[in-house]
C-alpha cells in the first residue's frame, strides 16, 4: 500500500503562485508515474499534471500549460506541483495520486491522498 498526503494548499490572489508537494510512503514510487488531479464542485475530478519514474517525461492539462511544473524527488518519495499565474478557475481541492499506469494517459492510479483546497481569488 501507498500512503499519499499533500500539503501546500491554500488562498492565493490571481496571478500569485503556490507549491503543493505530496509525501508518499509505504512503498516507494520511484519506478512509477505520478500524477496531481484537481476536483472543483460539481465538476468532475481530472488530470492536472502527470510524471513519469525518472521525471524525464511530463504531461499537463491544456488549461494549465506554462503556468504549471510538475517534479519529483525520487530519493525523498516525493512530488510536487508549482502552480504559477494563478486564476480564479484554478480553485479545486488538488490530490496527489499513483502509481499511474502511464504519465502520458489520464487514468488515475489505486491510491489517493486526502487533498489539499486551493482557492485562487480574483
Amino acid at each position: 500500500q501507498v500512503q499519499l498526503v499533500e500539503s501546500g494548499g491554500g488562498l492565493v490572489q490571481a496571478g500569485g503562485s503556490l507549491r503543493l508537494s505530496c509525501a508518499a510512503s509505504g512503498r516507494s514510487i520511484s519506478l512509477y508515474p505520478m500524477g496531481w488531479f484537481r476536483q472543483a464542485p460539481g465538476k468532475e475530478r481530472d488530470l492536472v499534471a502527470a510524471i513519469g519514474p525518472g521525471g524525464e517525461l511530463t504531461s499537463y492539462a491544456d488549461s494549465v500549460k506554462g503556468r504549471f511544473i510538475i517534479s519529483r524527488n525520487n530519493i525523498k518519495n516525493s512530488v510536487s506541483l508549482q502552480m504559477n499565474s494563478l486564476k480564479p478557475e484554478d480553485t479545486a481541492v488538488y490530490y496527489c495520486n499513483g502509481p499511474m499506469v502511464s504519465a502520458i494517459a489520464s487514468t488515475p492510479g489505486a491510491y489517493w491522498g486526502q487533498g489539499t483546497q486551493v482557492t485562487v481569488s480574483s
